[in-house]
């Protein structure tokens, strides 16, 4: 690992790994009791809580769909959803820069209201702080997320079994190609739009509907499905077989990543879930997920396999098959 912190750390890919696992949890020792999943589930008297913790850093701060606020309280909200909690709290602080305008403020919290109250959570304490002019981009923010285990469901990426089928809910790579374009000016901005979404209310139909059969679940965000994929296949064990041909990729999206000669399977998502499913339940995730105007376009995109424990493949539409990495570090900015 390199003497200083570079923006690769901060990409989900194996140096991320590194920093989490081998200076951070490392270092903090026995104070840390997470399980490098999305959100860790604590036992309360009388009850199970998931907690989960993100902070965001958006540029541009306001683009197609969204803004900084909207993705602070989806992602939170998304992140206690995929243990299986119904989210009910969050905290959010904010990071102001000195200059930072007091409309662009107004509005980024008017998304924070509008997303919390279509997630029907409840902002419960916050913090504010302004640094001096150069020291932040404009506008940071921190959020916290509490949620109640209300089922008796154990969501994990170490149960996974050959057979299961792996789901994803939506296009991949749709949220790095809108940011990336509006940075860049490539033009692709009003195709491409961000998928930036609240998905709480789709997990749960997806669990009533399939209960236990659910082994797990994930929002597809930095990192991209090929790193998802990989963290599934190293905690399971287990062997992942992709069929390209399945994946959901919109033509305008493989267009851009293919002249910035990046993959979309890295590609950044903000309202796009992979689940692994038992096989007698696919056929019902599927349709409580089409039931949503948010995940309409899911589809089973492989299963896992008997193989190489903690591979990932792909077949492509000429039988060719290849190797889906985890990347070590970043193919792109960081971009949330």
């Amino acid at each position: 690992m390199t003497e200083t912190v570079v923006l690769d750390h901060g990409a989900g890919g194996g140096m991320s790994q590194e920093l989490i696992g081998g200076t951070i949890a490392a270092i903090l020792a026995d104070t840390y009791v997470g399980e490098m999943e999305d959100s860790m589930v604590l036992e309360v008297p009388g009850t199970r809580i998931a907690m989960t913790t993100d902070s965001f850093v958006v540029d541009p701060i306001f683009f197609g769909n969204g803004d900084i606020g909207k993705i602070a309280v989806a992602g939170t909200v998304n992140d206690l959803a995929v243990s299986g909690a119904r989210p009910l709290y969050l905290t959010l602080a904010v990071v102001l820069e000195e200059g930072f305008a007091l409309d662009d403020l107004r509005r980024v919290l008017h998304s924070v209201r509008d997303a919390a109250r279509a997630a029907n959570v409840k902002i419960v304490a916050g913090d504010t702080k302004v640094v001096r002019r150069g020291e932040a981009d404009g506008i940071f923010l921190n959020t916290t997320g509490v949620g109640v285990m209300e089922r008796p469901l154990a969501l994990s990426s170490r149960t996974l079994r050959p057979g299961d089928r792996v789901i994803v809910t939506g296009h991949l790579g749709d949220h790095s190609i809108h940011i990336l374009s509006m940075r860049e000016g490539l033009g692709f901005e009003q195709r491409v739009q961000s998928d930036c979404a609240v998905l709480s209310h789709v997990i749960a139909d997806v669990l009533d509907a399939c209960g236990d059969g659910v082994r797990c679940i994930r929002d597809i965000t930095r990192g991209g499905l090929g790193t998802v994929l990989n963290e599934f296949a190293q905690a399971s064990a287990r062997a992942i077989e992709l069929t390209g041909p399945a994946l959901p990729i919109r033509p305008e999206t493989a267009m851009a990543a293919d002249m910035l000669g990046v993959d979309v399977m890295y590609l950044a998502n903000e309202g796009n879930l992979c689940l692994v499913v038992s096989p007698d339940q696919a056929e019902a995730a599927l349709e409580a997920l089409h039931a949503h105007p948010e995940s309409a376009r899911a589809a089973v995109v492989g299963e896992v396999v008997d193989g190489d424990a903690g591979t990932v493949r792909m077949v492509h539409a000429d039988g060719r098959t290849s190797t889906v990495d985890l990347l070590y570090g970043a193919q792109l900015p960081r971009l949330c």
